[in-house]
């Protein structure tokens, strides 16, 4: 039977299996040995399960080179090595009540169990480092991390610093005792540490997980001494002779011994019983003061454990059933409003520390007072908090069972930098109030004003070298520069302070003549970078160029803008213009004919020199196309790769499209190239768009 056109064939299947597994073993030794993971744990899990699939289709790649029989990345050099006497292998995932319900199923298949009852014992997955410590005599005498599974790293002198692993085992007298767990680090004591490492200029830490491994991996013990560790114990390994019969019986021996336990760990009778607790572990998750990230459940009878044995790199016995990693529930502790370059007002959530996709989130974004009031959203109210990739925190809902904040959150009308009144525009066709509530001190707030600097002197604006965001923030608390025309007069000015610039804290002799070479080379701007720089509303990178087109000359569009009045001449002219219309010309009449930007613009232009735009080559082989670039561009950076399209009359895009003419592909093109292929678009390297283009 022919294969389908979605299944691989073996040879295809080999090559994917061979590449996702040196991108998985790649992935474990930055975890294991590094503790610097770089992708979340839902996007691991991903790669995991697309591995394992490959292998249940092709069982000829499951050699004994899997990583399906791998547990973990070798043990550093930097360690004395320990054999487990008893491997130290992973769990299986779970990520449904479906598969948490198959899960019970074949445990009972497999032991040819139809009815009666089947204990369970369910606890919190910790996420922190595993850890195995062996007590002869109830005495500590070795500690070793996971490693590969089967053997790992002496931690032994590091462990012996965590206050809350006994040295020696109370009433414990057994010749061997290998307890297993997990040692982490609270989400109090993870914020203290970042903020001592920040203070120092190191390295700050992505997670509580990854502190606690870095710390515990440190090869001076008095490190690992300085840093708050906790210890949970959950199971163990090699023992002279068996504790209890049961793994909830072996738990409480623990506690006898001083050992800790995980108080959440409950004993569960069948699926029903174990979803309930995963729902209400679920529920506590921002209050426990620690991450977690699933919960583990485990056959309580010994026997019946022994008789399921193991599969591949995982017991039959347990498994662990992950929350959604890029979901989780925390508290929102307050409303905060900031006020951004243009005067928007942006409600922020304070919440809760709790780790998200292997981040830990303390803010989220509330996006505007409509949104808040719909979702009847209240300070201490319980909240659903998600992140997916690099998009901002958000919060999803409120879980209305628990209780609620008392109070509805008043939105202000004033704004809280400068005491302005914070109004919502009124759109004039549908006489709606915008969501965005803005300040209408402009010039006078210090939000934006700060805010309005960075804007002018960063990248794509004005691109002063060395005045970055902190710069700027330095030289407005410092009172040197309050407006833009400052950043011009800021070399003179500079001779005549006290004292002198090179003397301050950050600053010497080298990076001010750096400084002020960068602003000086900034006297001459094209008119669309300095049209931009001025932070008009709505009057973004393509909006500048599009007026700086039309008008060819500053005071053309200066003296237009300023005369555009709702229903003259001059707005007609605006409004005329390709792509702007009336929301940017009724934009451009508010900021020029506000007096105290009019001043600021003199000052400004005796300082800079307007360069006109190049003009477009409308005969170019280019004119009038919609081009696409993706990869990695080798001769031009992508902001290049843009204006010089441009130059040449072309359009671009930034995703491809039926309306797309032509894709310029760089090394690393992915899934742009793919699209372009399946619509039938040309495509051109970089060095081909130089020859067409008549560059050489």
């Amino acid at each position: 039977m022919a294969k389908s056109p979605s299944e691989p064939s073996l040879s295809e299947a080999r090559a994917e299996h061979a590449r996702l597994g040196e991108e998985i073993a790649a992935h474990d030794r930055r975890y294991y040995q590094e503790d610097a993971p770089t992708i979340s744990d839902a996007d691991y899990d991903a790669l995991r399960l697309r591995y394992e699939a490959l292998e249940k289709a092709f069982p000829e790649l499951a050699t004994a080179e899997s990583l399906t029989k791998k547990v973990g990345a070798r043990p550093s050099e930097k360690f004395a090595k320990v054999k487990h006497a008893v491997p130290m292998l992973s769990l299986g995932n779970v990520f449904s009540d479906e598969e948490v319900e198959d899960f019970v199923a074949r445990v009972r298949r497999f032991l040819g169990l139809r009815d009666g009852a089947l204990l369970f014992t369910a606890e919190p997955k910790i996420d922190g480092l595993s850890c195995s410590l062996r007590y002869e005599k109830g005495r500590l005498v070795q500690a070793a991390t996971r490693g590969d599974g089967y053997e790992g790293e002496d931690v032994t002198a590091n462990i012996r610093t965590v206050d809350e692993i006994p040295q020696r085992l109370h009433g414990c007298n057994l010749d061997v005792l290998e307890v297993r767990g997990e040692v982490y680090m609270t989400h109090k004591d993870f914020a203290a540490l970042n903020a001592r490492q920040k203070e120092a200029g190191k390295t700050l830490f992505a997670n509580p997980r990854n502190a606690a491994a870095g710390s515990l991996r440190q090869l001076d013990p008095k490190v690992t001494a300085s840093r708050p560790l906790h210890f949970f114990a959950y199971g163990w390994g090699e023992t002279s002779k068996r504790l209890e019969n049961a793994q909830w019986g072996v738990l409480r021996e623990f506690e006898s011994f001083g050992l800790k336990v995980n108080p959440l760990t409950k004993l569960c009778d069948g699926a029903e019983d174990m979803l309930a607790h995963y729902r209400a572990i679920e529920a506590q998750r921002a209050t426990l003061g620690y991450d977690i990230d699933g919960v583990v459940y485990k056959v309580d009878d010994i026997g019946l454990q022994e008789r399921l044995g193991f599969v591949s790199r995982a017991p039959r016995w347990a498994v662990a059933h992950k929350f959604p990693a890029e979901r989780a529930m925390t508290i929102l502790r307050d409303i905060e409003i900031q006020v951004g370059r243009t005067g928007a007002l942006t409600p922020v959530a304070r919440l809760e520390p709790v780790t998200v996709g292997g981040v830990v989130v303390q803010n989220a974004t509330l996006h505007n007072e409509d949104e808040i009031a719909r979702k009847d959203i209240r300070i201490g109210d319980t909240v659903v908090v998600q992140r997916a990739g690099d998009v901002i925190p958000q919060i999803v809902e409120v879980v209305k069972e628990k209780p609620r904040g008392a109070k509805r959150y008043e939105f202000p009308d004033v704004c809280p930098r400068c005491g302005s009144a914070a109004l919502r525009e009124i759109d004039d066709k549908t006489g709606e109030a915008d969501v965005v509530r803005r300040c209408t001190g402009s010039l006078v707030c210090p939000a934006q004003a700060v805010e309005r600097l960075k804007h002018f002197a960063s990248r794509n604006a004005m691109d002063v070298e060395g005045l970055g965001d902190k710069q700027i923030e330095f030289f407005y608390d410092e009172g040197l520069i309050k407006t833009a025309s400052d950043i011009f007069t800021l070399p003179e000015r500079e001779a005549h302070m006290s004292p002198r610039l090179a003397e301050r804290e950050g600053y010497g002799e080298t990076s001010v003549r750096n400084l002020f070479a960068a602003i000086e080379a900034r006297r001459k701007v094209p008119i669309n970078r300095f049209i931009y720089a001025l932070g008009v509303r709505h009057v973004g990178e393509t909006n500048a160029r599009r007026l700086a087109r039309h008008f060819k000359d500053f005071e053309s569009l200066r003296e237009t803008a300023r005369d555009a009045a709702p229903g003259g001449e001059a707005r007609a002219r605006i409004d005329s213009i390709d792509g702007v219309g009336p929301v940017v010309a009724e934009a451009l009449h508010d900021f020029f004919a506000e007096p105290h930007n009019e001043r600021e613009l003199d000052a400004l232009l005796k300082q800079v020199t307007l360069e006109p735009m190049p003009a477009v080559a409308s005969t170019s082989p280019v004119a009038g196309k919609t081009v696409v670039f993706t990869g990695a561009l080798e001769r031009l950076t992508r902001d290049e790769a843009k204006a010089q399209a441009e130059r040449f009359g072309a359009h671009v895009a930034g995703s491809v499209s039926k309306k797309t003419d032509l894709v310029v592909a760089g090394p690393g093109a992915g899934s742009k190239l793919k699209k372009a292929a399946e619509l039938g678009i040309e495509v051109i390297s970089e060095d081909e768009w130089f020859a067409r283009t008549g560059q050489g």
